[in-house]
């Protein structure tokens, strides 16, 4: 196993800003790449909202005959490739990266296989429901956010520009109010000034009403143009059912290796040491007995490391007296004394705590190999449906479950059963790893 423990470098953090957020917004690029969303978005939702119409319109106008079908499926794969550009423009101007949907999985071949699917698949429908939607919030947001901006950098630049606007009349400025006998005109300082003062107000608070709009566009987008929470599951099940297909060839290939290079190696050569002592018997007794009592010691090597074998793979003080007495054996093994705290209402089902338990055993491999402690402690215990194990040691920290550590492949592990491994280990130590698993009784 990879050593876990190595010096981690100090993290500054991001660097402070004097100017507060509220007043910095206007100047960030974040608000006018928003606004630039906003902006284009209405001429796209435009186009989509024809699209989709003319889609219903005239497939559901045709279904009289067998025309209609492959318009509506053409127009609904169109809309799946409208989708992958508003994707791409969420990605590119919010930032908001939106995993694609699964691909069509056709029930046969050919091109009615192609229409089967796109016709069943509910990703399709979602995408042009979106087509239809988008329509009207982008009016509403392109609207809103036109006037906010336009009027707050109006108002805010209006002293460099008043002065120049003259009327028939010879007065300047821009006419606020007039009727038959009065005419208001902004054109003095003070009121140039207050004008200005109300744009700056407008100005500062325009990148919040456009992210405030956006947000919306991100619900929209995440929830019809991405995967559902069904083909996320799905895709999740299908990563982790291939951790688990590897890890198993992994444990696989590991106790073949050990069978071949050790016990099997070892009772080859006990093999060939008694057929020796057999030759030996009737010439030399003496020899023969000491070549006999060598081959006793060696099945006695041979024993143990089978049974330390299988006690990798699954011990039999676990199957039969459960985590308690399992993790207190691997306890008295650890090179550091090692307390063990247990508290179950009962106990987990075998796979669960199977991996309770050779987690808990890696983790103590790790505190003899690389920790440097003195002393280490275990806790289980159940809370919430959940099975949370816990490793402390006090040696010099530094864990970590990046760069493909031991750490890494048991977080891996623990994933693929819906569980979670946390370690919190600064520089210098203590170590602590909280590890999480669904409760399985």
């Amino acid at each position: 196993m990879a050593t876990d423990y190595a010096p981690r470098t100090r993290d500054h953090g991001p660097r402070e800003h004097r100017v507060p957020p509220v007043l910095r917004a206007p100047f960030e690029g974040r608000a006018w790449r928003e606004l630039a969303y906003v902006v284009c978005g209405l001429p796209l939702a435009m186009v989509a909202f024809v699209l989709a119409v003319s889609t219903i319109s005239l497939g559901a106008g045709l279904l009289v005959t067998f025309l209609g079908i492959p318009v509506l499926a053409g127009g609904l794969a169109l809309f799946r490739g409208f989708g992958a550009l508003e994707r791409a423009r969420a990605r590119v101007l919010l930032g908001l990266d939106v995993p694609p949907p699964q691909a069509l999985r056709k029930a046969r071949p050919g091109a009615m296989g192609w229409i089967g699917a796109v016709l069943k698949s509910g990703v399709s429908w979602r995408h042009l429901l979106y087509g239809v939607l988008h329509m009207p919030w982008a009016v509403f947001s392109f609207s809103v956010a036109v006037v906010f901006w336009s009027y707050g950098l109006a108002a805010l630049t209006y002293p460099l520009y008043g002065w120049a606007v003259t009327h028939a009349d010879g007065s300047k400025g821009v006419q606020l109010y007039s009727d038959m006998d009065n005419q208001v005109y902004l054109n003095t300082p003070l009121e140039m000034a207050l004008i200005s003062a109300i744009g700056l107000v407008l100005v500062i608070a325009c990148p919040w009403v456009t992210r405030a709009l956006v947000s919306v566009d991100r619900l929209m987008v995440s929830g019809l143009l991405g995967r559902s929470a069904l083909d996320s599951r799905v895709s999740e099940l299908e990563s982790d059912r291939g951790v688990v297909v590897d890890t198993a060839a992994a444990d696989l290939r590991r106790i073949e290796r050990d069978l071949h290079d050790g016990a099997q190696a070892r009772l080859v050569a006990l093999a060939m040491d008694l057929g020796l002592a057999k030759e030996k018997l009737a010439e030399d007794p003496e020899a023969a007995a000491r070549m006999v009592d060598e081959a006793h010691g060696e099945v006695k090597v041979a024993l143990q490391e089978l049974r330390d074998l299988a006690r990798g793979i699954h011990p039999a003080v676990l199957t039969d007296r459960g985590l308690d007495a399992a993790l207190s054996a691997i306890a008295s093994r650890c090179a550091v004394p090692v307390q063990v705290e247990v508290d179950l209402p009962a106990r987990p089902a075998p796979a669960i705590e199977g991996i309770a338990y050779f987690t808990v055993s890696e983790l103590l491999q790790n505190v003899s190999k690389h920790a440097r402690a003195t002393r280490a402690s275990i806790e289980v215990w159940h809370t919430d449906g959940r099975l949370m194990l816990q490793v402390t040691d006090d040696g010099r920290g530094g864990a970590s479950t990046g760069g493909g550590s031991g750490l890494a492949g048991l977080a891996e592990r623990l994933d693929a059963v819906d569980g979670v491994l946390v370690v919190d280990s600064p520089a210098g130590g203590p170590t602590t790893v909280t590890a999480e698993l669904p409760w399985r009784g």
